[in-house]
């Protein structure tokens, strides 16, 4: 944040030229996009130049690369002041990265929290556009947990604090935030983890804003997402709302648990996702049996009654009409009491449809601010 104060003064005057202008108009190939020039007046937010963001990355070497995703690179950088920086540079051949980034710009510079990743700042020259975020030492979620050596890592309390961090963020982006906001696109490795392995969430291109007093659903007739995460009704008619999310979160927390992939995972036994697996433990009482081996070994008497309690939650967050589905606020209230009588959960959609692994099942090549992956479907 110092080196962000030092550059105030250089950034000021640029920034009285834009609101003099009042309109910042970006331009990429067929897009044109109108700058919103509240967000440059947020404080703690800053307009960087080019050769900044270039000197931090070693001139965006290879050797500082994190990897790539839908929206482009993303490299790691330091100032010379020593903060360390994570940085998304916009792929030329991205003309939906143009408005992921315009997107997560005006929404994610105006939401604080402690279970959400904070975007410093922004770079848009020329046919440059970058964006600059806190740098995450530990990755994402996935690098961890669907990895068979770092997964042990992850014993229960920890990734029960996971769970209840990204639940107090959904939570937040849900019913407390300056706006309503639908992430649309949640998935492990959207969580990143900071040097004490709390979770953040990532990843704003695909969010959307919405009504606090509508509580109804929204329609789009371009679906896009990550398939194995994406609600029922999302996925076949383009209906999305907050229990959009909450379907995402309750398959998050089962991968958490389990430690295997919702989608194109072959370790379900004869069911072609994790949800019918889980469902079908859950019947016959055998639920423990989903419980990622590595904890097996070291869990205390007291933690199987906890991790029931996880399961049925994450059951009745995957249910298959969206109104069975609690809301977050129902959610972080059930994963806080260890009294409350938890209803039974009726079967998960998906039995009889095959997901493809939209995930790059290479655990090791996250990175700390992930690209947003797209897979898009015309709604039925």
């Amino acid at each position: 944040m110092v080196y962000c104060r030092c550059l105030r003064g250089r950034i000021r005057k640029r920034s009285v030229r834009l609101r003099e202008r009042r309109t910042n108009k970006l331009h990429g190939g067929d897009h044109e996009l109108v700058w919103d020039m509240e967000t440059g007046m947020l404080s703690g937010f800053s307009f960087f130049e080019f050769d900044q963001i270039q000197e931090a990355t070693g001139n965006f070497s290879e050797e500082n690369k994190l990897g790539e995703g839908g929206f482009g690179p993303v490299y790691k950088g330091h100032f010379v002041q020593g903060m360390e920086i994570a940085v998304k540079r916009l792929a030329s051949h991205s003309g939906q990265g143009l408005v992921e980034f315009k997107n997560e710009v005006q929404l994610i510079a105006k939401l604080q929290h402690r279970n959400l990743v904070r975007l410093l700042g922004c770079c848009s020259q020329g046919e440059e556009k970058i964006l600059v975020y806190e740098y995450m030492p530990n990755k994402s979620l996935d690098f961890f947990i669907f990895d068979e050596r770092r997964k042990v890592l992850m014993d229960w309390n920890r990734r029960l604090s996971i769970i209840e961090g990204i639940a107090e963020g959904l939570l937040y982006l849900h019913k407390h935030s300056r706006l309503r906001v639908i992430h649309r696109d949640l998935k492990p490795s959207n969580i990143l983890l900071d040097n004490e392995m709390n979770p953040k969430i990532s990843d704003f291109g695909l969010a959307k804003i919405f009504s606090p007093n509508n509580n109804e659903e929204n329609s789009t007739r371009r679906v896009v997402g990550t398939y194995g995460y994406m609600a029922p009704e999302y996925a076949s008619e383009g209906l999305f709302s907050i229990k959009s999310d909450v379907f995402s979160f309750g398959v998050l927390v089962l991968e958490i648990l389990s430690g295997k992939r919702n989608s194109g995972s072959h370790q379900c036994g004869d069911f072609i996702n994790l949800l019918g697996y889980a469902w079908q433990l859950w019947e016959d009482r055998r639920w423990i049996d989903i419980v990622d081996a590595s904890l097996n070994s070291f869990l205390p008497k007291t933690h199987p009654t906890e991790i029931m309690r996880c399961i049925n939650i994450a059951l009745l967050c995957v249910q298959e009409n969206a109104v069975d589905r609690p809301n977050m606020l129902d959610v972080t209230t059930m994963l806080s009491s260890k009294t409350m009588i938890l209803r039974e959960p009726k079967h998960p959609p998906y039995f009889n449809l095959r997901v493809g692994n939209e995930e790059d099942t290479s655990a090791t090549q996250s990175c700390s601010i992930n690209g947003v992956t797209l897979s898009i479907a015309t709604a039925r």
